[in-house]
């Protein structure tokens, strides 16, 4: 059938539909396209024609998004949409033109508004306000504190022991109670006293008046009375087993309950609350001798020097005339083992070369020779002992010698006594060869005959 100029080789389908192009008619669209400017189309074949494009469009659409990076979509009318759905299609980051096809092309933000950039220039920040929804929101301000565990009865022994040790060494109780303020001891904050009570007893005297002292200045500040009650009620209980490695135990502790209720440690009550309840025999003994001190007269006995004043706390005066006592009962009694224990109780080893100068002074203003040998005997037994080393020898001797013009105003034959003892204590080996030698001699002045005109001859 003819249509106009057009003519059609294949049958037409009744109902409109999509038809899919094939290679063979390729070239039909011209056909079509010449018949459309007749104008004479069927509806059939203008629904053909339509099918036809859509089809074409779709083709070019496959075509283009396999090239390209982007994805087109195709509308229901037909015309090419930029990014469509299609799962092959991608977006360029750092494209900076709008994607919606709006706007002029410019930067977002006026370049202000990117990843990692301190915002527009001459741009300021207001103070924003805390978001009460925010799940890191802060009622108030945030205290950090530092928490310190507490210490079990393992750690504090452990903990403890080096601060007493090291406080016996310096004598500062300020030191200790900062140490202690950074210690978490908790329930076992009384164990302190108890462990430096402990210490003490083991050690030396001058050892117990510090432990003395630091107790009374720790009181108030870091241990209250009732921390020093209990810990004294566990030192009386504990009495049987310290007996074994301390036999004054029960006497020493006697001392330190006198000196603590002397010095307010320990309420004035606190003897009268054992009265009739104890029954360690040892407990009895320390109760007892404290209560002896306490009822004794001020004039008698001072309990703030119940532990007399060790080491170099002691006034040089006193160490003086202590040395000086301790030189005499040896000459009377001639015993240098006692002479020996009285030297270590003073704990003034730095301080040994003023025995050695009052046992020379002692030399030179005694009568005979008894004096020389003993004295010539001690120094010899407390050089073999070490108790009184080569500096504290030779500084003895040299104050002597350098005193001698000074010893012989009172002493006329000072110069011969200090010749004979220093000859024979080195002939013991109690003094160097040129210790010795440096002795000052007094030369022999020789008058010659009535007729020289009494000249002396050098």
């Amino acid at each position: 059938e003819m249509r106009g100029a057009c003519p059609l080789w294949f049958p037409l389908v009744q109902s409109p539909g999509v038809f899919a192009l094939d290679g063979d008619m390729a070239g039909y669209d011209d056909d079509l396209n010449d018949c459309e400017v007749n104008g004479n189309w069927t509806p059939q074949e203008k629904a053909l024609h339509e099918a036809r494009l859509k089809a074409k469009a779709k083709r070019r659409l496959r075509k283009s998004s396999s090239r390209n990076s982007t994805s087109d979509s195709l509308s229901e009318s037909g015309e090419l949409l930029p990014g469509g759905d299609s799962p092959k299609g991608k977006v360029n980051a750092n494209d900076r033109k709008s994607r919606t096809g709006k706007g002029r092309g410019l930067p977002k933000k006026g370049g202000a508004g990117g990843k990692g950039v301190w915002g527009a220039a001459g741009m300021v920040y207001e103070v924003e306000e805390p978001d009460a929804k925010d799940p890191n929101y802060d009622e108030g301000d945030t205290v950090y504190a530092t928490v310190v565990p507490e210490l079990d009865e393992k750690l504090l022994e452990k903990t403890v022991n080096p601060i007493v040790k090291e406080y016996f060494e310096h004598g500062d109780t300020k030191e200790v109670q900062a140490l202690l303020k950074g210690l978490n001891l908790g329930a076992h904050k009384f164990e302190f006293s108890s462990l430096a009570l402990c210490l003490s007893l083991e050690g030396k005297a001058s050892h117990r008046e510090l432990t003395s002292r630091l107790l009374s200045d720790l009181l108030g500040k870091e241990l209250s009375q009732a921390d020093m009650a209990r810990a004294f009620d566990k030192m009386l209980k504990e009495l049987p087993e310290l007996i074994l490695d301390t036999p004054e135990a029960p006497k020493m502790l006697g001392q330190f309950l006198a000196r603590a209720i002397a010095d307010h440690v320990l309420p004035m009550a606190f003897l009268d609350c054992y009265k009739g309840k104890v029954d360690c025999v040892h407990a009895r003994a320390a109760l007892d001798r404290a209560a002896v001190l306490l009822s004794m007269k001020r004039e008698i006995v001072r309990l703030d020097n119940v532990w007399g004043v060790g080491g170099g706390l002691r006034p040089v005066k006193h160490l003086v005339k202590e040395m000086i006592l301790l030189l005499k009962e040896y000459l009377v009694s001639g015993e240098v083992s006692e002479a020996e224990r009285c030297l270590k109780d003073l704990e003034v080893p730095h301080f040994h070369h003023e025995l050695v100068y009052e046992a020379i002074v002692m030399v030179l203003e005694s009568k005979g020779d008894t004096a020389i040998h003993m004295m010539m005997k001690l120094l010899q037994s407390f050089w073999k002992s070490g108790l009184i080393t080569v500096d504290q020898m030779n500084r003895g001797f040299q104050r002597v010698y350098d005193e001698l013009p000074e010893i012989c105003l009172d002493v006329p034959h000072a110069h011969s006594i200090m010749e004979t003892f220093v000859d024979l204590c080195y002939q013991e080996s109690v003094i160097t060869k040129h210790l010795r030698d440096t002795c000052p001699s007094r030369g022999r002045k020789r008058f010659v005959s009535e007729g020289d005109g009494g000249l002396v001859k050098n």
